[in-house]
């Protein structure tokens, strides 16, 4: 009997993951318009709720409240088309509640990482949602996919491999970063995928793979294609669209890109991100930038010696604040001068695909 996939994931007659970018990069309005391309909008679990009043009083009272207006903000602005997912970081304290108050409010997919999501399966179980992880390499895969099948008797809807050049945290260690030595995002899926072969033929289904980290041209997009991947996931070349939830300032620091820099900074979550260079960044280089607060927000996070509060520094940047604000950015920014909209950014990328 022939494989097939997940019925859910033919409303995605896009090949076009949009990745979630928190704090409050991607939200409603950008996941949504997505949507409205018949792709998958994302939005990130990352403090939704940075700018409700309560925020710092109630942390995840607000976050679950904004939740559940950028899920609503989404569907209405998506003409019921394409797929709606939440990013979850495992990383962040109370991840179990946060993706349940993602399932209550009616995604259609988690997609995390930031860690291994080894517990996802028990959090969903009962629930008709997609689930899916995002890892940097063959064996995270392995582990991952062995791990669910031995303990849940499940699988994973599709799968994100995300490579060297994407933004934000980065699963690689800091030597094959530094050295740019990190096997390329096309060698890590080729690796893969007789992993996920294996379990495709255990469950009779099709386990789709999307790319990360540099898909920024069509044809790049389409070595992924020709080379297995189902399609892409693409964040920081939405960054600078009209529909992107950050701030004007924010996006603005993705125009004329040849005047940026881009810098790793080690990030209290644990892993190297990548990030435009900023004030931040530069003192960063020089020591620790105590923290003016905390509201224990992630786990391997401790408040008296952590370099930086990652929450305060991305809350910063997406107010607009790009000199002392966390700017992450993938290596590949895009070569505009002005604002675009998502669906030109589609178009380019994917458009001959669809």
């Amino acid at each position: 009997m022939a494989r097939t996939f997940n019925l859910a994931l033919n409303k995605m007659e896009c090949p076009l993951i949009q990745g979630g970018m928190g704090v409050g990069i991607s939200l409603g309005n950008l996941a949504g318009t997505v949507m409205s391309c018949k792709a998958m909008g994302v939005i990130s679990l990352a403090h939704p709720g940075y700018r409700d009043p309560e925020f710092m009083k109630n942390p995840f009272e607000a976050n679950v409240k904004a939740l559940n207006e950028e899920v609503k903000k989404a569907r209405e602005l998506s003409n019921g088309l394409g797929l709606l997912a939440v990013n979850a970081m495992c990383a962040i304290n109370r991840y179990e509640e946060y993706v349940q108050s993602a399932l209550d409010a009616g995604v259609d997919a988690i997609i995390s990482g930031a860690g291994l999501p080894l517990s996802l399966p028990a959090i969903t179980k009962g629930h008709d949602v997609l689930i899916a992880p995002i890892v940097s390499s063959a064996k995270a895969a392995q582990l991952l996919l062995k791990s669910w099948d031995r303990h849940y008797n499940c699988t994973a809807d599709f799968i994100v491999i995300e490579g060297p050049d994407a933004g934000g945290h980065l699963g690689f260690k800091q030597e094959e970063l530094f050295q740019h030595t990190a096997k390329t995002v096309i060698d890590i899926l080729e690796e893969t995928k007789p992993i996920v072969k294996e379990y495709e033929e255990k469950y009779n289904r099709l386990i789709p793979i999307y790319v990360a980290g540099g898909m920024n041209t069509k044809e790049k997009i389409k070595e992924a294609i020709e080379h297995g991947a189902q399609g892409v996931q693409v964040a920081t070349s939405f960054i600078p669209t009209i529909e992107c939830d950050a701030n004007v300032k924010f996006k603005e620091m993705f125009l004329n890109h040849n005047q940026q820099e881009l810098t790793l900074i080690k990030s209290p979550v644990g892993y190297y991100g990548r990030a435009i260079s900023n004030s931040l960044s530069k003192q960063l280089e020089k020591g620790r930038v105590e923290p003016k607060y905390c509201i224990n927000c992630i786990k391997p996070c401790d408040f008296k010696v952590t370099p930086f509060c990652i929450t305060e520094a991305l809350i910063q940047a997406a107010k607009g604040n790009v000199v002392d604000g966390l700017i992450f950015s993938g290596t590949t920014i895009p070569t505009q001068t002005k604002l675009r909209h998502v669906k030109e950014v589609i178009e380019d990328l994917v458009g001959e695909l669809i």
